[in-house]
């Protein structure tokens, strides 16, 4: 144990008053401060006066019995340590006290050995009392460094979710000024994938876990908006899901909202070319290991949405997309319509 500037503060607590006198002498020579209480009452206020380092205690009190003393302390919550010392030779009284929160006992004996024995235990009860303050600050600083990070995580959520909801905004506002049919079809697509992204920001935001998405949260919030999107711009079908509450790590859930706003704007603009229909999206978890996703419709089929479609570059997207996720993907020709199915593991080391 470090040196210490100043004695160590002992309170001992017993009713024997002459061998409290020689316990007082014998621990002063070797440094210590030794105070006295007869009685537990005299204990308790001594004690909740504050100013010592460690109680020594005697079993046998005249107002009662040490152990009533260590219950009434284990009430008050921080305090010194307590050494239990008794003459009694009932081992279930050492074992009564070490339970109801004495940091040691030592047995009293009428020896030369008893002040020794009772110095080492004192000291061992103030290095494990200081050892143990040093442990609940150190957690009490992990604690606020734990809540400062995650305050500040949640700051910087909340600032990429505006910022990209701005970004978002902007391609919205560019994509009316622009006459080509074909530039605003890839600008709302852009918006489309942005917002993929920043509704993740936002949902970080809103719950506080930074390393985990709720996906029928997310993937929800996120298809109500395709949907709302999608029909303000004259696209008529309908929009049913069906999402399994699967919690995925975040970039990962960023990538597969990706793949989401892609399949489903497609089945919006190419699966329903006469009106409107139905895009049902489901996602379950099929094993302990892997997810599955799947956008399906009762349009014309995959061979004529290719027909359809522009640049091709959803198609890139949703491949290079696919490789982060660790994930199959494929496109299913059904007897009316298409299947577009993503199967990916749970855990992405």
């Amino acid at each position: 144990m470090p040196e210490r500037q100043s004695p160590i503060r002992v309170l001992y607590v017993d009713d024997d008053v002459p061998l409290v006198r020689y316990i007082q002498k014998a621990l002063s020579r070797r440094g210590f401060d030794v105070a006295h209480a007869a009685t537990r009452e005299e204990a308790e206020v001594q004690i909740t006066a504050g100013g010592f380092d460690v109680v020594a205690l005697d079993h046998y009190l005249a107002d009662g019995t040490g152990l009533d003393l260590l219950t009434a302390l284990a009430t008050q919550g921080d305090g010194p340590a307590v050494v239990y010392v008794t003459g009694s030779a009932d081992t279930k009284v050492a074992v009564a006290a070490l339970k109801a929160g004495a940091a040691d006992f030592v047995p009293k004996t009428v020896d030369d050995d008893f002040p020794v024995l009772l110095e080492s235990a004192l000291l061992q009860a103030v290095e494990q009392s200081r050892l143990r303050a040093q442990k609940e600050a150190a957690e009490r600083e992990v604690r606020l460094a734990r809540d400062r990070a995650e305050l500040l995580l949640g700051e910087v959520n909340h600032r990429v979710a505006n910022s990209l909801s701005l970004v978002g905004s902007i391609v919205g506002l560019q994509s009316k000024s622009v006459t080509s049919a074909e530039a605003r079809t890839v600008l709302a697509e852009a918006q489309a994938r942005i917002f993929a992204v920043s509704l993740v920001h936002k949902h970080l935001y809103n719950t506080g876990d930074v390393r985990f998405v709720d996906l029928r949260d997310y993937l929800s919030a996120l298809l109500s908006h395709l949907q709302t999107s999608m029909q303000a711009d004259g696209f008529g079908a309908k929009l049913t899901h069906d999402i399994q509450a699967v919690r995925l790590r975040t970039d990962a859930s960023i990538s597969l909202g990706i793949i989401v706003a892609e399949w489903v704007t497609n089945a919006f603009k190419y699966a329903y070319p006469s009106g409107g229909g139905e895009v049902r999206v489901k996602l379950v978890q099929v094993d302990d290991q892997f997810v599955e996703l799947t956008v399906a419709d009762d349009g014309v089929g995959c061979e004529q949405v290719a027909q359809d479609k522009g640049t091709g570059l959803g198609t890139r997207i949703v491949s290079a997309t696919a490789q982060s996720l660790r994930a199959t993907t494929e496109y299913l020709d059904v007897h009316a319509g298409t299947v577009a199915r993503v199967r990916f593991p749970l855990v992405l080391e």
